[in-house]
């Protein structure tokens, strides 16, 4: 592979360290959830009057308080992975891979599109912005064109800096949700209060330009750029790619079912002839069907309620599994791209018991209390969006879902918030850009791009860690300043 000369190379290099540094130092995540767990218990003991046995109690009672939210993060990411490499998207995709001319508008075009689909759905956005990244280096080398391809898979990465001020913001949806965990500290907050106000939009609007200007600016010269065929040659020959990055049947190629038994497609006699099941496993009649009962559920339930205040995460994934079934056609096609997003869904379903049971300690031990305590002490009305900006941004290099997270440190910030007098909705957009905001550290929920694209986090670390520094002051004063 050949290095890119001045800003590049050294871009590059700090890359490497920081992967060096992480590779040796920062385990799983599923780590940090044990050691979170026994920080949260030690301290409970220490802080709090109750004992070793009751705090385990406490962290009993709380272990499977997260089950319904962790089931409805898991279905946020499949249905839109599976949604994502629908022929229709990936189609759509790979023509308009050609319109950047040079390498500066092709990483500003990777980004934009990144970023739009992830304020969309952060699951969509994870996988389009790996696909348009691999789609433009491919149309820029079919006409011998070299797009610097770290750069565009970094910029790949961006709808993750976008998401959570956005439509499928992990904390604002479930706060919109009735019967939410925290609704007895901050109620239900519909998404006219948190997503849908002037703060959430102005904090997008700034994302989304600076990002822009950043990657324009990041972009060499193409001599001094290296192609997709330095680092992933193979890309160049593949038609379909899957989410390990190997060749595979693709989804609905009539070789498995979607409960992985074998498809019968020939009779004994050799005319090729269906069974019942089959013809049910390929029916677009019930894909369609069934996808347009659940569209007019979702249109009507918008027009009796609106969409800031009717949107929760339940609506939310319903309206994803019917665009996904009308997406793919049939429920064979639809049941293997589930399958294959499920894949990136093992880190959610492990640690959200664990989550809760940190929330448990913390809630029932009475150690929320006293963080949130703190939090009102530190803080003012005016400058608590950047002090639960910040606590977020350095939880979430430890529990790396925007989800989990707020499950373990949404009450103490929506707790803090009601006594300062800081608006619920107002609370959860602050919690949430400090969750995306070091995403570009943390790269967990890189793997799914990484996958795709053949990268190594090395290769673009150092483009999301400028990505990271750049927005810092844009979100310190955007947090203080923006009107709500």
């Amino acid at each position: 592979m050949s290095s890119s000369p001045g800003g590049a190379t050294a871009i590059q290099r700090l890359g490497d360290r920081v992967a060096e540094w992480a590779n040796r130092w920062i385990p799983s995540p599923f780590i940090f959830a044990l050691l979170l767990t026994a920080l949260a218990y030690v301290a409970a003991n220490v802080f709090t009057p109750d004992g070793p046995v009751q705090n385990v109690v406490n962290w009993y009672s709380g272990f499977w308080a997260l089950l319904a939210f962790g089931m409805q993060m898991v279905l946020i990411l499949v249905t839109g992975y599976a949604i994502a490499v629908s022929d229709a998207v990936s189609s759509w995709l790979e023509r308009v891979a050609s319109i950047p001319k040079d390498g500066k508008q092709a990483a500003v075009f990777v980004a934009a599109i990144a970023m739009i689909a992830g304020y969309i759905h952060w699951g969509i956005g994870l996988i389009v912005g790996a696909i348009i990244a691999i789609f433009v280096a491919r149309a820029g080398h079919a006409r011998d064109r070299t797009f610097h391809y770290p750069l565009l898979c970094a910029a790949g990465y961006t709808s993750l800096l976008i998401f959570n001020v956005g439509l499928s913001s992990s904390a604002s949806l479930l706060s919109a949700t009735e019967g939410h965990v925290f609704e007895d500290v901050i109620g239900v907050v519909p998404l006219s209060e948190s997503v849908f106000t002037v703060y959430a939009a102005g904090l997008a609007v700034l994302t989304f330009v600076f990002i822009l200007a950043t990657v324009y600016l990041l972009a060499p010269e193409e001599h001094h750029a290296t192609g997709i065929e330095e680092y992933a040659p193979g890309l160049l020959d593949e038609g379909e790619f899957e989410a390990d990055g190997d060749e595979g049947d693709a989804p609905g190629d009539g070789s498995e079912d979607a409960d992985g038994s074998e498809d019968v497609t020939e009779s004994a006699v050799g005319g090729e002839t269906r069974t019942p099941a089959d013809a049910l496993n390929r029916s677009r009649i019930l894909a369609y069907g069934v996808a347009a009962g659940m569209f007019v559920y979702v249109v009507r339930h918008f027009a009796t309620s609106g969409i800031g205040d009717a949107l929760d995460l339940n609506v939310f994934n319903f309206l994803f599994i019917a665009v996904g079934l009308l997406l793919h056609g049939t429920p064979a096609d639809y049941m293997d791209a589930i399958r294959e997003g499920t894949e990136g869904a093992a880190g959610i379903i492990l640690q959200f018991p664990f989550y809760a049971g940190i929330l448990g300690i913390i809630a029932n031990s009475g150690l929320g209390d006293m963080i949130a305590t703190l939090l009102v002490g530190v803080s003012t009305p005016e400058t608590f969006p950047v002090i639960a900006w910040l606590l977020a941004g350095f939880m979430n290099l430890f529990v790396p879902s925007a989800g989990g997270e707020w499950g373990v440190i949404g009450g103490i910030v929506g707790g803090a918030a009601v006594e300062q007098g800081v608006p619920a909705g107002q609370a959860v957009i602050a919690y949430s850009t400090g969750d995306m905001w070091t995403n570009m550290f943390q790269p967990f929920w890189a793997l799914p791009l990484l996958g795709l694209t053949r990268m190594r986090a090395r290769d673009i670390l150092g483009y999301t860690l400028i990505f990271l520094v750049v927005m810092t002051p844009v979100y310190a004063l955007g947090l203080y300043f923006l009107p709500y």
